[in-house]
């Protein structure tokens, strides 16, 4: 089950939003409600599951009801219809007590303005929320002094909010809202106000934290290249509609409608999708050590280069006619493991950009690794190029010829072993 599940949830603003709903329900557009009613659709039957310790943003221009949506979440704002579950249970139900305990417990907030206050020095900012837990001054201050380490302003206790950059500031709100120890982090346009390098320093370090931590975040931005750097997921809106959910590389690479299709036009393909996403299974595996039959097997599947495997480490890739030539040679042949050539593979979680000049420069694809050293798979520049270049970014298909062994062949879909 998802941490919080977002059940067709319908925002209607005005006099007398309940008398609405039923226009709306019945298909009355955001335009058409305005011009008879005088009532402004803010949000349309939104559904979203948010899974536990993932970064899940929430996008769209403004007045697609991205900000609307996130306040749901700790009832800042209460919909017209429908429910917000978190761990099961529906905050809409929760008594002004409940409410309460929950702000302070489960959920923290990151503002695009800061919401600091001026008049508390750095340690009491980010303090604030464990005194409204509650909490002992030492506890609190120890807790707070931990985590303006963690964001990097140790030395800054003492200052106050308008001796800081617009960057350090945000690091403050940060810091506050994760020394509650919340495990659902909202920060809604956070770093939006931040000029580029520090906006950029503060989506890494944010990125960074979420390895350490693995905190719920639900972030809201306007800008779609932000999405694609932080986020696990991304729900992209349009007045007030949902018009896709998925991964970045879904979103990229199978934009549902016109509106997300024309958002993802001009992103730099190379620099947001990971060798993984694109890689390929490698044509033949080999998992044996014995050059002799190496080269028997890739002459009986006519194929040109291996990707040599033990016990799922990658060892490098070995050639037919490499193999010819060093068997020729007299006295014994050494091991394949240490005769094949590991010396262009790439990491999984690299990026194309990063994996072009190894790609570009080897004569066969490339292998792909995992920080275990494990093969994954393959990259080909035509296969990168298919992705790069591609409208529809549709990838060819690729069998995987696995030879052990007992020699035997297996088939496999594309991208099977990334799974």
């Amino acid at each position: 089950m998802a941490l919080i599940e977002v059940q067709n949830i319908t925002k209607i603003f005005g006099s007398a939003p309940k008398k609405q709903l039923a226009k709306v329900k019945e298909g009355m557009g955001k335009e058409q409600l305005l011009a008879e009613t005088g009532h402004t659709l803010g949000l349309h039957d939104v559904s979203l599951s948010i899974e536990k310790g993932e970064i899940f943003v929430i996008m769209g221009l403004s007045g697609s009801g991205k900000s609307t949506l996130i306040r749901h979440f700790n009832r800042l704002i209460d919909p017209t219809d429908g429910h917000i579950l978190v761990d099961g249970v529906d905050v809409m139900g929760f008594s002004i007590k409940e409410l309460e305990e929950f702000r302070r417990h489960r959920m923290s907030m990151v503002f695009q303005r800061f919401g600091l206050m001026p008049h508390r020095t750095v340690l009491k900012n980010v303090a604030y929320g464990l005194e409204v837990q509650g909490k002992a001054k030492a506890e609190r201050e120890k807790v707070a002094r931990e985590w303006i380490d963690t964001v990097g302003l140790s030395g800054f206790e003492e200052q106050y909010p308008s001796q800081l950059s617009g960057g350090m500031q945000q690091r403050v709100g940060l810091a506050r809202a994760l020394a509650t120890d919340a495990d659902i982090l909202l920060m809604d346009e956070a770093f939006s106000a931040l000029d580029p390098l520090i906006r950029s320093q503060m989506q890494d370090q944010l990125v960074e934290l979420q390895e350490k931590l693995h905190k719920t975040i639900v972030f809201i931005t306007h800008d779609l290249d932000e999405a694609l750097r932080i986020g696990d997921k991304i729900a992209i809106l349009k007045d007030g509609v949902l018009s896709q959910v998925g991964t970045p590389p879904e979103i990229l690479l199978e934009p549902a409608d016109d509106y997300v299709r024309a958002f993802v036009r001009d992103v730099n393909r190379a620099r947001v999708l990971t060798v993984g996403t694109v890689m390929q299974p490698p044509v033949m595996r080999i998992t044996h050590d014995n050059m002799e039959k190496a080269l028997a097997d890739m002459r009986r599947y006519d194929e040109d280069f291996g990707y040599v495997v033990e016990n799922k480490e990658y060892r490098g890739v070995v050639t037919q006619e490499a193999l010819e030539e060093e068997i020729a040679k007299p006295g014994d042949s050494p091991s394949l493991y240490t005769f094949a050539d590991d010396s262009n593979a790439v990491e999984l979680e690299c990026t194309l950009e990063a994996a072009l000049p190894a790609t570009l420069e080897a004569e066969c694809p490339v292998a792909v690794v995992d920080e275990d050293g494990h093969l994954k798979g393959v990259l080909s520049a035509e296969g990168m190029g298919s992705v790069l270049i591609s409208p529809d970014g549709d990838k060819f298909d690729q069998g995987e010829k696995d030879v052990s062994e007992g020699g035997a062949k297996k088939d496999k879909p594309i991208l099977k072993e990334a799974s």
